[in-house]
């Protein structure tokens, strides 16, 4: 089955490309705005053999890994506090659903105005957006913990760390591996975002180069960098979950399967 379906999701990327190739061969959009894949390809190997483009790919991928690390640093200590303190998470619900929706990109300008375009200022979006994915998601993990597990665990002598290392952390790790693969993404999003706008050295910075400069089949060869790039990252995460959570009744289930 599962032969099968690569070679299925294989099929489906060759006729993509070709339908990329044909439809501005056939003249069904201008060739200056959607270049056939042959010039995407062609632009992107230009691109593999450029210095600038493997810096500015550093850049990007320098921004979202202390970024990611950051969030879900800060994420997972502040989710268990919020969680296993009394009274602490209704003291700071409503702060917490105010700041949630509000989106990264709004804070731009304030990026720019502290940071300028360094990379502190891709850091502040970045931590911003993923930070509440890792958050929301310990917080549901901390308080699925069964409380006849946490009575029995009282009742046998363990202490506070062994606690949390028996009973608590078995039972969140689950959801914080989940809020670790959509910070993932959403890091990523953020960090080419914030170069694109901001100008932050990195593949953002680079595309608008070519936008502005017209160099069409360089744009889209530097988009589909990032879309492998958000492929990479996400198969990454999910083999980091999957073994993270070898002992977990659905991961056992999914390679049973």
């Amino acid at each position: 089955m599962r032969g099968a379906g690569a070679a299925l999701g294989a099929a489906g990327l060759a006729g993509f490309l070709a339908l990329g190739e044909a439809v501005p061969r056939l003249g069904l959009v201008k060739r200056e705005y959607f270049p056939p894949t042959s010039e995407i390809a062609d632009a992107l190997g230009r691109e593999l053999g450029d210095g600038a483009f493997w810096t500015a790919l550093g850049d990007t991928l320098t921004g979202w890994a202390l970024g990611l690390a950051l969030a879900v640093g800060a994420g997972i200590v502040a989710g268990v506090v919020l969680s296993v303190v009394p009274y602490l998470r209704e003291a700071t619900a409503s702060t917490i659903e105010f700041l949630r929706p509000i989106p990264s990109v709004a804070l731009i300008p304030l990026a720019v105005l502290l940071y300028g375009t360094e990379l502190r200022s891709v850091l502040l979006l970045v931590v911003y957006a993923a930070f509440w994915q890792v958050l929301i998601q310990t917080m549901y993990g901390v308080q699925d913990v069964d409380p006849v597990a946490e009575e029995t665990a009282r009742s046998y002598g363990l202490g506070t760390f062994a606690r949390v290392r028996h009973v608590l952390w078995p039972t969140a790790l689950p959801y914080i591996m989940t809020g670790v693969r959509l910070a993932a993404a959403v890091a990523l999003i953020l960090a080419v975002t914030a170069e694109l706008v901001i100008g932050a050295p990195g593949l953002g910075a680079r595309i608008a180069v070519a936008q502005t400069s017209q160099a069409v089949p360089d744009m889209y060869a530097l988009i589909v960098v990032t879309g492998v790039l958000g492929l990479l990252i996400n198969v990454g995460a999910r083999t980091v979950e999957r073994r993270a959570l070898a002992w977990h009744q659905s991961v056992r289930g999914e390679v049973a399967v």
